[in-house]
């Protein structure tokens, strides 16, 4: 059960100019600043809530609310105040606001402490610096498949844009392979039908003095997947016996793997290594929220501890030097973890999302949350804020292409790169020559 909420701070407030920071649960939880008048993004449906936002989670009306950090202009010219979780990798509460005429009440759900700064973003990456993660690993430049083939990559669409990457003298470090090369979610080690050896393809990418990358949502599982009914005791399971839900994508209800099952630790130790020793050394792991979701595991741990194991097995069947990309994860949680982590929603060729929800896919949402998350940078790691898109049918392109520049963080392309027109060649090139990231 949920703590109760308890009062935390009053403050008096200039309602005209006042702003108020929420910082979501994980990547793709809208995040960033609002006026007073506003009103917050929310879950437009229960399965968003459960992929995009802090699962049981329900925010009331009129109230506004951070997931272990929340920020308070009060925009009368005094201090800005930020509330943060006490131990962030071990508990996050919940940090509440509400506005009656001029003063703000502030309460959470557990231990928080108060930082003072003179903006929102300043007290936020002060918060960040005070926390004694390293200073990240410089990114690579990466080319992912997703935004141009999505599930539909053959492995010859691989080749295709390996050859066009030296055409175009692309300064790409990693060609990294996105969803599409496996037969389903948990059954990373066998291939889908549209590609013929993955040693190979990480064989030719290295052969023309690039990196191999690759994507896997290590923590979900398809009930259709052999995985699911060979091993059906490696799940996670919700107090009444079924499986934990993980929310439904692909067409599919989605369960979660038991990574404090020894077996099925074993199982994503075992495909880790395999990737790492058929070449590959810049992982993307996505939908990493799973790995947080509250359930009945094998080992009697909280859903939080059992996340950060489940990266660090990952992070130890890779080794140190690969590259870790985290997405869909939970944000303070997943602090001193990651080389580089999604800190917004997926962009999308077209700017609005699915009914307004700003979890969705859409370049709107992921400049939003992206904007609001940039204290992140440099600090806990480089900032990933989604792929450029640079061909023709790409909506507002060059708005797109002047964000992902902003941010100075991690530089990948996912177009098909023929079809990239002179524009789309030059900004591409331009972007993924740029430095200081």
């Amino acid at each position: 059960m949920p703590h109760p909420f308890t009062p935390v701070a009053s403050v008096l407030v200039d309602p005209a100019n006042a702003l108020v920071h929420e910082e979501g649960w994980q990547s793709w939880s809208p995040s960033g600043a609002y006026a007073l008048d506003a009103t917050p993004y929310r879950p437009t449906n229960g399965n968003w809530a459960t992929v995009c936002y802090r699962p049981g989670v329900t925010v009331p009306e009129g109230t506004f609310q951070g997931e272990g950090l929340l920020a308070l202009d009060p925009g009368d010219g005094s201090p800005v105040r930020l509330w943060a979780a006490a131990d962030p990798t071990c508990e996050v509460p919940s940090i509440r606001l509400t506005v009656t005429d001029d003063r703000a009440e502030i309460g959470a759900n557990g231990p928080v402490k108060e930082w003072t700064g003179t903006d929102i973003q300043s007290v936020l990456a002060d918060w960040a610096s005070g926390l004694g993660v390293g200073t990240p690993r410089p990114a690579p430049t990466v080319w992912c498949s997703w935004y141009e083939y999505f599930t539909a990559v053959t492995e010859d669409d691989i080749h295709e844009n390996l050859r066009a990457m030296d055409t175009l003298d692309l300064p790409v470090d990693v060609v990294q392979i996105d969803d599409g090369y496996q037969k389903a979610l948990g059954d990373w080690l066998t291939l889908s039908g549209r590609f013929r050896s993955r040693q190979g393809i990480a064989d030719a990418i290295r052969a023309r003095g690039r990196r191999a990358g690759i994507w896997t949502a290590p923590f979900l599982v398809d009930p259709a997947s052999d995985l699911a009914t060979e091993h059906p005791d490696w799940l996670v399971r919700d107090t009444a016996g079924g499986f934990t839900h993980a929310g439904r994508n692909w067409g599919h209800d989605l369960r979660v793997l038991d990574t404090t099952h020894p077996e099925a630790a074993a199982y994503l130790t075992d495909v880790f290594r395999t990737l790492r020793s058929e070449g590959y050394d810049y992982f993307k792991v996505d939908f990493l929220y799973a790995g947080a979701l509250e359930g009945v595991r094998h080992e009697p741990v909280d859903a939080l501890t059992a996340y950060r194991s489940g990266i660090e097995l990952i992070r130890e069947a890779i080794g140190p030097d690969a590259y870790l990309l985290g997405c869909g994860a939970p944000i303070l949680p997943s602090i001193g973890l990651f080389d580089a982590m999604r800190v917004s929603p997926d962009t999308a060729p077209h700017r609005r999302p699915e009914a307004d929800d700003y979890s969705q896919p859409g370049q709107d949402p992921a400049e939003f949350t992206g904007a609001g998350r940039q204290w992140q940078h440099g600090r806990l790691w480089v900032n990933d804020p989604d792929c450029l898109m640079a061909r023709p049918a790409v909506e507002t392109r060059e708005r797109w292409a002047a964000h992902v520049e902003a941010t100075g963080g991690l530089m990948a392309s996912s177009d098909r790169l023929l079809s990239l027109d002179e524009w789309g060649v030059a900004t591409t090139r331009r972007l993924l020559s740029g430095v200081d990231r």
